[in-house]
C-alpha cells in the first residue's frame, strides 16, 4: 500500500504548514485503518474554532519530475514576485505581449484593443494571460506520456483554472476561502452571461463558457482555456511545502456512493439519472478533448452538491499522481508491504504492524481469509465497516466495533460470566425487551431502534479525553462539565446503549486525558496498564468464544437482521427516514440479505511473532486424510455454505474499470486519429479564428432556439439502435479514454439496478468469454442499449463522450435543462445567480423548454429566492417566481413554488419580496394556477401571521390590504372561518393595529347584518372568556395574555362601532342584558389599563348613539359601578390607591395618560358624561352625583362650568371638557388605510363595485347628523346585495379553551359541532334533487334534480349570492350523479349516459354511452343524447331508496355511477350489467371495459358505487400514480375489489344485505361503505376482506349517503344526519350515532327525505340536498 501518515501526524503537519489557520476535522481513508493523505478541514475563526465551510485537503508527495511539482515550480519561475497573490494565469501585460506569437493570438489582441468596454478589456486580458502562462509553461515543461496533444502543465492549468498557486500559508487559505464563501471565484463569468441575456456587450467569457457546456456543440478538438468546466471539482489552491503539494477543494456534502447506499430514492426518476449521466459525459468530453483520460471513475469519485449537481474528482488522475523521471521513463510506484505511519517516531507505527489490510479491499479474498482463520476478527470487522461506508475519525459515522465483555471481571473463556451476548444488539441489552416491545406497539411508525448503533454523542463521549473542548461542547453538551463523563470502562459500558469503537482495541492513548479538569479513563483492576488492557481486550475479541458468535452481531449490524421478519424477531426494526427522497451522506447500509456463516473455530495468537493462526483442525488437505468421514462431510458442508455466501455478496467489491493489458502501469498515451484538426492541435497552434467565428454568432435568440423543446420530438428505441450503429464510427481516442466510457456505462447500469454491474468474477467472464452479467437483462430497453454500447469488449467500437451526449437516449429536456442550470453551479454570488436565472426566464427560456423542463429546473432556482435579498435582488426573485407560476403545471406549482413562497412569508422583518408577494395581483395569479382551496391551505395562514407577533409595519399593511381585498371574492363563509376566526385567535398575542383594522373593514365590506351575526358574537364570547379566566387563580403569563386579549377585543369593538349605524349599535351593544364595556368596568380583578381602555371606548360608543339613547340604555347599567365608586374608601378619604402593576406591554395604551387606580374611572367617566348629556341630566340619572363632584373637586380640582348652550351633546364639547386621561383610540396614521385609499397601491379590483361607504370604514367620530332615511336606505342596499343572512354564526360553536388554539390551517379550526343550525334553504328544482357537487374553491355548488317534464336539470349556484347563475338542460332523463372535472371548468353528469359540458357556458362538449343489449352489432352515434332509449328507467327512484327493491329490470347499457381519477383525468363509470368502463375525459374517448363475470342473487346486479385508492398520489418522478385498486359496489350488496392496473379480480365478498349506496377510500387500506341495510361498514383491507369489519348500526332507515371528514363520517338516513368516528370502536360509534340521530331528528320536524351530503373543509360547510 502507498505510504501514508496516521491521522494524528497528518493533523500536526496541517497545523504546522498553515499556522493553525486550518482545523483538522477527520481523515479521509481508502482503507479501514486511520492512515490517509487527505483530510476534511475547516478554516479557523479568530477564536481558533472551526468555521462552517468544509474543505478537502489532499497532500500530494512531490518528487523530482512529478508533473504537479514541475508545474508549481515552473509557475514560480514565471512569477517569482506572485508566489501566492495571484491565481493561475494572472501575469503582467508585458509577458502577454512577449508570448503572443507563441500561441497565435495576435488577432485576438487587436480585436480586444479596439474595444471601448472596460469589461471586455479586463476579461480578455484575463483570458489571454491565462492562456499565455500555459504556453510559457509548456515551452519549458518536459513531455509526458499522458497526452500527445498538450503538456501536463497546460492540462493542469485548464482543469484547475481557479486555483491559487503559492506557498502553504494560513493567510493564503483564508484569502481563497473568503473568495469561495463570498462567491467571487467565478462571479465574473456569470455576470458576463447575465449581460448576454440582457442583450448587452458581455465579453468573451460568456461565449467561452457556453462552448464548455456544448454550445454550439461539444468539441473534442479544443484549446485549453482559462474557465473551469462546471462538472469538474474546483481546485481552489495548489500550495507547496518542501515535500508536498497541498490541493484544496471544497467538500461536497455527498458522493454518488452515498446516494446509492443510503438514499437511492434521491434520484427521483429515470430523467434525473439521465441528467446526472449527461453531466458526467459533459465533463469527460472536455477532459478527453484535452487529450487525457480521467481514470478511476467510480461512484465514490463523483461528488454531489446539495442540489445533486455532480463534480468529477480529478485528484486521483494519473497526470496528478504520477512522477516521471524523464520523458521516456515510466512512472515509479512506491509501495509498502507493512501497515503503519511512515513518519519517524510516530507511536502508531507498531499499533497496526500485524494487520494485513490494503487500500484495494476485495470481498472474496477477505471473507475467505477470515473464514479460514488467516484474518483476525478485528481486521474483518474493519473491512465490513469500510464496505458500509463508515469512516474512522468521522464522529458522525465512525467505525463501529462490538462490546464483547462487560468489564466486571477478567475475561475467561471457560466461564460465562462477564461476556456480552452477541446475539442481541447493545441497544436491546440496554433497553430491555419489554421497553422495545412497548416502543414498537405504541409508535406511529413501528420501530425498536430510533438511533444509529453508534451515535455522535457516544463517539465523542468515548473519546472525550482526546478531543478538543470545542468539539465536546458542540456534540455532547454546550456547557462542559468533566464530572458528567463516565470515569471508568465498566461505567462507560453500562451508560451507553451504543456499540464500541476500534480505539478501545488498539490505541492505549485513548485513556489519557488532555484536559486538566478531566481525569484519565480508568481501566479495570485486572489490567495493570492501558497497554496491557488493550492487549487483553483485543484477545477477548479474537477468542474462540467471540469467534463462534460474532456472525450474530454481524447479522444485526450489517446483515439480514436489519430488515424484514428477521429484524422484527431480533427487535432490531429501525425508524425509517422521514424523507426518503432527501440525499444522505450517512446511514445504515445492509450488506447482506442472507445469514452470515459462522467462522471456523480458531484462535488468533496476537502474541506470536509470526502472527500465524493456530488452526485446531489443521489445513484442509490434512483434514481429508486424518479426520473421520463425518468430520469431512461437515467441513465440506460448511465450506459450501461459506462459498455460497461469498458468491451472494460479491457485489460488495464492484469494478468500474480495468487496466489495459498493453500497459502495465495503467497509463497510456492518447493516440488520436490522424485528422487535420488533431494535427493542428498537437502542434500547439489551434485555429482560433474559425472557432471564434462560430462563437460570435451566439446570442440570446440562438440560446432560446437551442433550448426549445418540441413535445413531439421524442425519439424511440429504433432511433437509439440506429444511433448505436453510427456510433461505431466515432470511436474513443485511446484505450484509456474507452475505459472511461466503460466506467460510465457501469455507473449508468448501477443507478438503475441499484447494485453494481461487474465484480471481479463477472468482469473476468466478460473479458475472457464475452458473457454479459445476467443483470443487464433487467435494465430498461433504452438504458440496456446504451450500457451495452459503453461496455463493448472491443474498446475501439465504444462511442466517444461527444457521441454519447448527442445520442437520442437523452431527451431534449435534459439538454435544455443542463444549459439553464450549468451557469447556476459556478462559484458565484447568489445575487448573480438570481440575476442570470431571472433574466433568462424573463426572455422565455422556461417557456421554451416546456413545463417538464421548467419543473426540473425549479429545484435549482427556487432556493435562491428564499434567502434574504436586497431590493434589486427581490425584483429578480419576483420575476423568477412569476415565470415559474406561468410555466409550471398546477401540481408542480403546489409542490415546488408554494413551499418557497411559504418560507418567504414566514421570514420575520421587512422584505421587499414579501411585500411584492402580498399584492392582490400576485395572489390572483396563484389562484388561477392552483385554485383558492390550495391557497387557503398553504398561504392564507401565513398572510395572517404577518399581522401578529411583532410584525413589520410595511408587511403588515400589505397583508391587511390583501385580506380585505380578497375577502369579498372568497365569500362570507370562508372569510369567517379562514380570516376572522384566526385573527381573533391572535388577540393577546401581539396582533397589530392593521390586523384589527382587517376585522373592521371586512365588517364594513359585508354589511351591518354580517357584523351583527358573525363578528360581534365572537368578540362578546372573547370578552366573557377573558373575564372568566381573570377571576381564576391562573399563572401570571395567562393573566397578562387575558389583559392584552381584552384590550385587542375592545379596540376591535370600537372600530366596528364606527361602521354600524346608530340603531345597530344600540341593538347589539347596549340593549342586551349587559353591555360589554360596562361588564369589563365592573370587574375588580382586571388590570388598570384594561379598565382605562374600556372606559374610553364606552365614551366613544355613547357619543355614537347620542345623549338620549345613552341615558336610556347605558347609564342604568352604570348605576352599580357608580355606587361602588361613590362609596369606596378612596372617595371618602380623597386618595386613590395604586392598582396592580402593569405587567404587559403598553403599546396599546398611551403611556402619558395612564390611570393610577380604579378610582380614576370617576375622573374619566363623569366629566365626559357631563359634557355629553349635560350636567343636569347626568345628575338626574346618577344618584351619587354629589359625592363624585366633591371627590373631583377635592382631588382633581374639577368643577363644572356653565357656558350657556355649550353643554350640548357635541363631540367638540366632549373633547374640550375631557380630562387628561382621554386617549385617541388609534393613531391617525394608518398604513393600511392609506393603501386602501390609493396611496402606494391601487384599490383591489374586487372592491371596485362597492361604494365608498362600504369600502372605507368611517372614522370613529361618525357623522351623527346623517339623515336617518338615507342611512336606512344604505343599510337596506347592503342587506340586499350581501349574502350575510344565510351563513350561521360560528359563535354557537364557541368553546373557551378553543380560543387558545394557534393560528394555522385546517387542523387548527374549531371541531365539528353536530348542533350546527340550519343555514339556508332554497328551492333548487321543480322535482326531487338527486345529487350535488361542490367546486374545489368552494365558491359554487352544482345541483342535479328533476326539471319540467321529468327531465334532468343541473344548476350552478354561486355561494357569494345564493343565486343560480347558469345551468345545463341537455339531459333527457333524471341525473343521478355529478362530477366536477379537474381540467378547465368542465363537468360530467350522468343520466344513463355521460355528458361532458362547460360549467360556465352550459355548452355540451361530449356524450358517452354504451350500445344497448339488442344492438351490440351497431355502433351508436354519440352526437346526441336523444338517441338513447328514453324509456329506460333511472338507476334509482324513490322506491329503491326507501325499500331497496327495483321496480323494473335495469338496462345493462346504461351508466349508473361515476368516480374521477383526478391525477390521470379519467372517469371510472359503473354500468347496469355490473361492468366498469374507463373514459379519458381529456382525449374525449372511451377506454377499456371490465365486464362482470357472474350474476348475483338470481338477477343481474348493476354497479351502484365506485371508488379507488391513491387517485391523488404522485410517483417519485412527478408522474401521476394510478390507484392500486378499484372497489365496485353492486345493487345486490356484493363488493368487488379489482386491480387497477390489470383489471384482475382481487376479491369479491358479500359486503351488505342490501343495496350499496356509496363507497369511499379513507386511506389505501381503508374502505368505507354504506347501504340501504341501515349500516355503515369500515373494511381494513390489510386484514383481508374475510375479517369482520367495524359496523355502525345506529340508523333507523337505509343510509343513502355519507361524507368523510378526517376521522369522522357524516351520514344521512331519511331525514336524519348521523356522526360516526373512524377512530372509535363499533360500540362507541353506535352510542354516539344514536344520540346524534335523536338530536337531529327533533330538528327535522318536516320529515324531508335527505338525498345527498357534501362536506367542505375550508368553510366548515355541509351541503345537504333533500328529495323535495
Amino acid at each position: 500500500m502507498r505510504e501514508e501518515p496516521c491521522f494524528e501526524c497528518l493533523q500536526r503537519r496541517i497545523e504546522s504548514d498553515f499556522s493553525n489557520k486550518l482545523v483538522f476535522s477527520y481523515g479521509v481513508s481508502d482503507s479501514g485503518l486511520p492512515f490517509c493523505s487527505s483530510a476534511v478541514v475547516q478554516v479557523a475563526d479568530p477564536k481558533g474554532e472551526a468555521a462552517s465551510a468544509e474543505f478537502i485537503l489532499v497532500c500530494m508527495p512531490t518528487h523530482a519530475n512529478d508533473c504537479l511539482a514541475k508545474y508549481v515550480d515552473e509557475y514560480f519561475m514565471e512569477n517569482p514576485e506572485d508566489s501566492y497573490k495571484e491565481g493561475i494565469g494572472d501575469i503582467v501585460a508585458s509577458e502577454i505581449i512577449h508570448h503572443q506569437a507563441e500561441v497565435g493570438v495576435s488577432n485576438l489582441t487587436v480585436e480586444t484593443a479596439s474595444s471601448d468596454s472596460l469589461l471586455n478589456k479586463s476579461e480578455s486580458l484575463l483570458n489571454r494571460s491565462r492562456k499565455i502562462i500555459v504556453a510559457g509553461l509548456s515551452s519549458r515543461g518536459s513531455k509526458c506520456s499522458h497526452s500527445s496533444r498538450f503538456s501536463c502543465s497546460r492540462i493542469i492549468s485548464a482543469l484547475a483554472s481557479v486555483a491559487w498557486v503559492g506557498i502553504s500559508s494560513g493567510l493564503v487559505v483564508e484569502e481563497f476561502a473568503s473568495d469561495f464563501s463570498s462567491g467571487s471565484v467565478e462571479d465574473h463569468v456569470l455576470c458576463s452571461l447575465s449581460l448576454l441575456m440582457e442583450g448587452k456587450a458581455s465579453g468573451r467569457e460568456s461565449l467561452n463558457f457556453l462552448n464548455l457546456v456544448g454550445i454550439p456543440s461539444f468539441n473534442e478538438d479544443i484549446f485549453p482555456g482559462c474557465l473551469r468546466h462546471p462538472n469538474i471539482a474546483p481546485i481552489l489552491g495548489m500550495l507547496k511545502t518542501s515535500d508536498f503539494v497541498n490541493l484544496v477543494l471544497p467538500k461536497a456534502p455527498y458522493t454518488l456512493e452515498n446516494i446509492l447506499h443510503y438514499s437511492p430514492n434521491a434520484l427521483k426518476s429515470e430523467w434525473h439519472i439521465k441528467f446526472l449521466i449527461y453531466q458526467l459525459l459533459s465533463a469527460l468530453a472536455y477532459i478527453h478533448g484535452l487529450g487525457v483520460a480521467l481514470g478511476n471513475i467510480c461512484p465514490s469519485n463523483v461528488m454531489l452538491t446539495d442540489s445533486c449537481w455532480s463534480w468529477l474528482w480529478i485528484c486521483d488522475s494519473p497526470w496528478l499522481r504520477s512522477n516521471l523521471t524523464s520523458e521516456n521513463e515510466e512512472c515509479a510506484i512506491i509501495s509498502s508491504s507493512r501497515s503503519g505511519c511512515f513518519i519517524a517516531g510516530c507511536p502508531s507505527q507498531d499499533l497496526y504492524a500485524d494487520l494485513k489490510l490494503s487500500p484495494s479491499i476485495d470481498w472474496h479474498s477477505s471473507f475467505d481469509w477470515w473464514w479460514r482463520g488467516d484474518l483476525s476478527n478485528f481486521e474483518y470487522l474493519l473491512i465490513l465497516n469500510r464496505f458500509a461506508g463508515r469512516r474512522w475519525g468521522d464522529h458522525t459515522f465512525h467505525t463501529v466495533m462490538p462490546w464483547v465483555i462487560d468489564f466486571s471481571i477478567k475475561p475467561d473463556e471457560s466461564a460465562d460470566e462477564g461476556w456480552r451476548d452477541l446475539s442481541k444488539s447493545k441497544w436491546r441489552l440496554a433497553k430491555g425487551d419489554e421497553q422495545l416491545d412497548f416502543t414498537y406497539s405504541t409508535s406511529e411508525i413501528p420501530h425498536h431502534v430510533s438511533d444509529e448503533c453508534l451515535s455522535e454523542l457516544a463517539v465523542c463521549s468515548y473519546k472525550a479525553r482526546r478531543l478538543p473542548l470545542s468539539v465536546l461542547r458542540l456534540a455532547v453538551r454546550s456547557v462542559y462539565e468533566p464530572n458528567e463523563y463516565p470515569s471508568n470502562m465498566q461505567r462507560l459500558y453500562q451508560w451507553t446503549p451504543d456499540e464500541c469503537i476500534p480505539e478501545f482495541y488498539c490505541d492505549p492513548q485513548i485513556f489519557c486525558s488532555l484536559h486538566s479538569g478531566m481525569a484519565d479513563l480508568a481501566i479495570p483492576s485486572w489490567g495493570r496498564s492501558p497497554e496491557e488492557f488493550i492487549k487483553m481486550h483485543r484477545d477477548a475479541l479474537e477468542s474462540d468464544r467471540v469467534s463462534c458468535q460474532i456472525h450474530h452481531w454481524i447479522d444485526i449490524t450489517f446483515g439480514y437482521k436489519m430488515s424484514g421478519q428477521a429484524a422484527l424477531a431480533a427487535k432490531n426494526v429501525m425508524l425509517p427516514s422521514s424523507e426518503p427522497t432527501r440525499p444522505r451522506s450517512v446511514g445504515r447500509r445492509q450488506l447482506f440479505t442472507q445469514p452470515h456463516p459462522p467462522r471456523r473455530c480458531a484462535t488468533w495468537k496476537t502474541g506470536n511473532s509470526s502472527n500465524r493462526l493456530a488452526v485446531h483442525q489443521g489445513q484442509g488437505s490434512e483434514i481429508v486424510n486424518e479426520k473421520p468421514l463425518l468430520r469431512q462431510t461437515v467441513y465440506l458442508q460448511d465450506l459450501e455454505e461459506a462459498a455460497a455466501f461469498s458468491e451472494h455478496a460479491r457485489y460488495l467489491s464492484p469494478l468500474y474499470c480495468y487496466h489495459p493489458k498493453n500497459n502495465a502501469d495503467g497509463i497510456s498515451s492518447v493516440e488520436e486519429p490522424a485528422s487535420e484538426s488533431s494535427k493542428k492541435s498537437v502542434s500547439g497552434k489551434p485555429e482560433l479564428s474559425n472557432k471564434k467565428e462560430v462563437l460570435s454568432d451566439i446570442d440570446l435568440n440562438y440560446l432560446l432556439d437551442y433550448i426549445e423543446v418540441d413535445d413531439e420530438s421524442s425519439l424511440g428505441y429504433q432511433e437509439l439502435l440506429l444511433w448505436r450503429q453510427k456510433s461505431y464510427d466515432s470511436r474513443a481516442l485511446s484505450e484509456d479514454v474507452a475505459n472511461d466510457i466503460f466506467s460510465v456505462g457501469c455507473i449508468l447500469a448501477e443507478l438503475h439496478l441499484r447494485r453494481p454491474l461487474f465484480d471481479s468474477t463477472s468482469l473476468a467472464k466478460y473479458l475472457e468469454n464475452d458473457i454479459l452479467p445476467g443483470l443487464v437483462q433487467e435494465l430498461p430497453p433504452h438504458t440496456k442499449a446504451l450500457v451495452e454500447a459503453c461496455i463493448l469488449k472491443d474498446w475501439r467500437r465504444r462511442p466517444s463522450a461527444k457521441s454519447l451526449l448527442e445520442c437520442p437516449y437523452f431527451p431534449p429536456t435534459v439538454r435544455s435543462s443542463y444549459l439553464f442550470i450549468a451557469p447556476l453551479q459556478l462559484l458565484a454570488k447568489d445575487g448573480s445567480r438570481l440575476r442570470y436565472a431571472a433574466n433568462f426566464a424573463k426572455q422565455g427560456a422556461l417557456k421554451a423548454m416546456g413545463t417538464f423542463g421548467a419543473e426540473m429546473c425549479a429545484p435549482y432556482c427556487l432556493p435562491l429566492v428564499e434567502a434574504p435579498l436586497s431590493d434589486t435582488e427581490a425584483e429578480w426573485a419576483y420575476i423568477l417566481l412569476k415565470e415559474f407560476l406561468k410555466c409550471l403545471k398546477s401540481k408542480a406549482v403546489k409542490s415546488l413554488v408554494l413551499p418557497a413562497i411559504q418560507k418567504i412569508l414566514q421570514a420575520t422583518g421587512y422584505s421587499h419580496l414579501k411585500v411584492s408577494l402580498l399584492q392582490d395581483s400576485f395572489v390572483r395569479e396563484v389562484w388561477n394556477r392552483v385554485g383558492k382551496q390550495t391557497y387557503l391551505e398553504m398561504l392564507h395562514p401565513l398572510v395572517i401571521s404577518n399581522l401578529y407577533v411583532a410584525p413589520h409595519k410595511i408587511s403588515a399593511s400589505a397583508a391587511s390590504v390583501l385580506l380585505i381585498g380578497s375577502s369579498e371574492e372568497l365569500g362570507a363563509p370562508i372569510t369567517v372561518h379562514q380570516t376572522i376566526l384566526p385573527l381573533i385567535h391572535c388577540f393577546g398575542k401581539g396582533i397589530c393595529t392593521d390586523g384589527l383594522d382587517v376585522l373592521v373593514r371586512i365588517g364594513g365590506l359585508f354589511g351591518e347584518n354580517f357584523i351583527a351575526r358573525h363578528i360581534l358574537p365572537l368578540l362578546k364570547n372573547v370578552v366573557r372568556y377573558c373575564i372568566d379566566v381573570s377571576s381564576m387563580n391562573k399563572p401570571e403569563p395567562m393573566q397578562s395574555w387575558t389583559a392584552l386579549a381584552l384590550i385587542d377585543c375592545l379596540m376591535a369593538l370600537e372600530g366596528l362601532v364606527a361602521v354600524l349605524p346608530k340603531e345597530g349599535v344600540v341593538k347589539e351593544l347596549t340593549e342586551d342584558q349587559s353591555c360589554v364595556h360596562v361588564t369589563v368596568l365592573m370587574q375588580t380583578n382586571l388590570e388598570i389599563p384594561v379598565l382605562q381602555v374600556a372606559a374610553n371606548y364606552l365614551i366613544t360608543l355613547c357619543q355614537r348613539i347620542g345623549p338620549d339613547l345613552t341615558a336610556l340604555h347605558v347609564l342604568p347599567k352604570l348605576k352599580e359601578l357608580f355606587d361602588e365608586l361613590a362609596f369606596s374608601p378612596e372617595t371618602a378619604n380623597g386618595s386613590g390607591s395604586l392598582g396592580r402593576a402593569l405587567r404587559f406591554a403598553r403599546s396599546k395604551v398611551d403611556e402619558e395618560s395612564q390611570m393610577g387606580s380604579r378610582m380614576d374611572l370617576v375622573l374619566l367617566l363623569y366629566p365626559s358624561f357631563a359634557s355629553l348629556l349635560g350636567i343636569e341630566k347626568l345628575r338626574q340619572c346618577c344618584a351619587t352625583w354629589l359625592l363624585f363632584e366633591q371627590y373631583l373637586l377635592r382631588c382633581h380640582n374639577w368643577k363644572w362650568e356653565y357656558t350657556g348652550e355649550s353643554s350640548r351633546t357635541g363631540a367638540e364639547n366632549i373633547s374640550a371638557n375631557r380630562p387628561i386621561f382621554s386617549k385617541a383610540t388609534a393613531s391617525e396614521y394608518n398604513p393600511a388605510k392609506l393603501l386602501l385609499n390609493g396611496v402606494g397601491w391601487s384599490i383591489p379590483q374586487s372592491q371596485g363595485v362597492r361604494g365608498a361607504k362600504n369600502l372605507i370604514a368611517q372614522k370613529r367620530f361618525y357623522s351623527l347628523h346623517q339623515d336617518p332615511v338615507e342611512r336606512h336606505a344604505a343599510s337596506s342596499n347592503i342587506r340586499k346585495r350581501e349574502p350575510w343572512f344565510w351563513f350561521p354564526s360560528p359563535a354557537a360553536n364557541w368553546d373557551g379553551p378553543d380560543f387558545l388554539g394557534r393560528v394555522g390551517g385546517l387542523k387548527d379550526e374549531l371541531p365539528w359541532k353536530i348542533r350546527a343550525s340550519v343555514i339556508y334553504s332554497a328551492r333548487a328544482h321543480h322535482g326531487a334533487l338527486r345529487s350535488l357537487a361542490v367546486c374545489q374553491d368552494e365558491c359554487a355548488v352544482f345541483t342535479a334534480g328533476v326539471g319540467p317534464g321529468f327531465k334532468g336539470t343541473i344548476q350552478r349556484w354561486e355561494l357569494t349570492g345564493i343565486d343560480c347563475v347558469s345551468g345545463y338542460y341537455g339531459h333527457e332523463e333524471v341525473v343521478n350523479d355529478i362530477c366536477i372535472l379537474s381540467s378547465s371548468g368542465r363537468v360530467a353528469s350522468c343520466d344513463g349516459t355521460i355528458h361532458i359540458w362547460n360549467s360556465q357556458t352550459g355548452k355540451l362538449i361530449k356524450v358517452f354511452s354504451e350500445p344497448s343489449a339488442d344492438s351490440l352489432h351497431l355502433s351508436m352515434p354519440l352526437s346526441s343524447a336523444s338517441k338513447i332509449n328514453n324509456d329506460q328507467t333511472n338507476m334509482l327512484n324513490a322506491n329503491s331508496l326507501t325499500s331497496g327493491i327495483l321496480t323494473s329490470a335495469f338496462d345493462g347499457s346504461l351508466y349508473t355511477c361515476m368516480h374521477l381519477l383526478e391525477s390521470v383525468e379519467k372517469l371510472v363509470v359503473g354500468t347496469g350489467n355490473g361492468s366498469i368502463r374507463f373514459i379519458d375525459v381529456v382525449q374525449g374517448q372511451k377506454l377499456h371495459l371490465w365486464r362482470s363475470e357472474s350474476v348475483d342473487s338470481g338477477f343481474p346486479s348493476f354497479v351502484s358505487a365506485v371508488c379507488s385508492c391513491g387517485s391523488d398520489r404522485m410517483q417519485v418522478d412527478g408522474a401521476a400514480a394510478l390507484p392500486s385498486w378499484i372497489a365496485a359496489g353492486l345493487s345486490s350488496g356484493n363488493c368487488r375489489l379489482l386491480d387497477a392496473r390489470s383489471g384482475n379480480l382481487i376479491a369479491s365478498w358479500r359486503a351488505h344485505d342490501g343495496y350499496i349506496t356509496k363507497f369511499a377510500a379513507r386511506e389505501d387500506h381503508f374502505l368505507v361503505s354504506s347501504s340501504l341495510d341501515r349500516t355503515i361498514k369500515i373494511w381494513d383491507l390489510r386484514r383481508g376482506w374475510s375479517s369482520e369489519p367495524i359496523i355502525f348500526r345506529g340508523h333507523t332507515d337505509g343510509v343513502s349517503g355519507f361524507s368523510v371528514w378526517g376521522k369522522d363520517i357524516i351520514s344521512i338516513s331519511k331525514n336524519k344526519i348521523g356522526l360516526s368516528s373512524l377512530s372509535r370502536s363499533a360500540d362507541e360509534g353506535r352510542a354516539a350515532l344514536g344520540n346524534t340521530s335523536e338530536t337531529l331528528h327533533a330538528r327535522s320536524r318536516n320529515k324531508k327525505l335527505v338525498s345527498a351530503i357534501k362536506y367542505k373543509h375550508s368553510s366548515l360547510l355541509t351541503f345537504i340536498s333533500c328529495r323535495n
